[in-house]
């Protein structure tokens, strides 16, 4: 009697180590054994889930869709409580012209009568460039340029970039011939796209651009930066939420 309920004492035991030892894994990221995932798993739709592939089972048919849902038009993302940072990520104010709904694709957006790429030349960069910040910000803007911008206008802003040299694109310009372009222009631009340029609102965000304005300006001038207080005092009275 007592050596039966040794063995399955014995048995018991190694039946529990067993289970316990297969419910580990090795990835970093594993819950481990799932007993019941229905029970804590949602079945819902999640808006960033990538449907094509769930717990290891690949849907080539859902594979190369849009899974993740558009916030509806005019929401506002929370960006923190710092008021200057608030204030650089608010909406653009201007809008895209009609042609745009054909040319660009922008077929939710709304758009205006007036010519706003005109009236962006009024417009500042709304991330001040300081003597504490400026190296930071022209480091970010060159990562920044090199991963959305440098493909077609080339690292040196030449306008050789490497689907310029295929062949893919043409005209695209030479940065040191735009130096007269005002901030307003250039952000508007990649705002919005203009000629072959697609828009870039739903890639990179306002403060990003602006960021990118600062690293462009540093490639046409490059002492840009260096003397921030007259660029601070020459735009301090035009300054305004964007």
């Amino acid at each position: 009697m007592k050596i039966k309920f040794r063995i399955i004492s014995v048995i018991s035991a190694s039946a529990l180590t067993t289970l316990m030892l297969g419910s580990c894994s090795p990835a970093e990221d594993s819950s481990g054994f799932e007993y019941m995932p229905d029970m804590y798993r949602s079945a819902a739709i999640e808006p960033y889930v990538d449907y094509g592939e769930i717990r290891g089972k690949e849907n080539k048919e859902v594979k190369l869709l849009l899974s993740a849902k558009t916030p509806p038009n005019g929401t506002i993302p929370y960006y923190g409580t710092d008021k200057d940072e608030v204030s650089i990520m608010l909406p653009y104010h201007r809008l895209a012209t009609k042609a745009f709904k054909t040319t660009h694709g922008m077929f939710d957006a709304e758009f205006s009568d007036k010519d706003e790429y005109a009236l962006a030349v009024s417009d500042v960069n709304q991330l001040k460039l300081t003597s504490e910040n400026s190296e930071l910000i022209l480091k970010d803007g060159k990562t920044l340029f090199n991963q959305n911008c440098a493909h077609c206008h080339g690292k040196k802003g030449d306008g050789n970039g490497p689907m310029v040299e295929s062949g893919a694109y043409v005209g695209v310009p030479d940065y040191a011939n735009l130096k007269d372009l005002s901030d307003g222009q250039m952000f508007y631009s990649i705002y919005y796209g203009k000629g072959m340029m697609g828009a870039h609102s739903s890639i990179i965000n306002k403060k990003e651009i602006w960021t990118i304005i600062h690293y462009i300006r540093s490639v046409q001038d490059g002492d840009y930066g260096k003397n921030v207080n007259s660029i601070e005092v020459s735009q301090a009275d035009s300054i305004q939420v964007q």
